[in-house]
C-alpha cells in the first residue's frame, strides 16, 4: 500500500475519476496493525481497489478536514469528494471492512 507523503499527493489521489480508498493510520495504533493483517483477505473478497495510507499525526489538517477522529479510518474519495467513511469503531473485522468497501467502491 502506497504511503501518502505530501498534501499535494493526497489532493491528486482523491481527485481521480475512479474511487480510491485512503486509510488513516498512525505508527502507534495497534488496531491499524491488526487491520493490516486481514487486508489481504479483504482484497481477495472485494478485488483490487486502489488504497493509500496516510499518517494522521503527520497530516492533522487533512484528518480534521475529513472528520477523522479515530484510527484506523477508511475514507472513499472520487473526483475530490468524500463518498464514504468507515470509522475506527466499525473497522474491527474483515467482514465490516468488506461490507463497507463492497457498498462504497462501485
Amino acid at each position: 500500500m502506497e504511503q501518502i507523503k505530501t498534501d499535494n499527493q493526497f489532493q491528486e489521489l482523491i481527485s481521480r475519476e475512479e474511487p480510491v480508498v485512503v486509510k488513516f493510520v498512525t505508527d502507534w495504533c495497534p488496531d491499524c496493525k491488526r487491520m493490516d493483517m486481514f487486508l489481504p483477505t479483504v482484497f481477495e473478497e472485494v478485488g483490487d481497489i486502489p488504497m493509500f495510507e496516510i499518517d494522521k499525526d503527520e497530516f492533522p489538517e487533512i484528518a480534521e478536514k475529513n472528520n477523522v477522529m479515530g484510527i484506523p479510518s477508511l475514507l472513499v474519495f472520487k473526483k475530490g469528494e468524500k463518498l464514504a467513511h468507515l470509522h475506527s469503531a466499525n473497522a474491527k473485522t474483515p467482514d465490516q471492512v468488506i461490507e463497507f468497501l463492497s457498498e462504497s467502491v462501485k
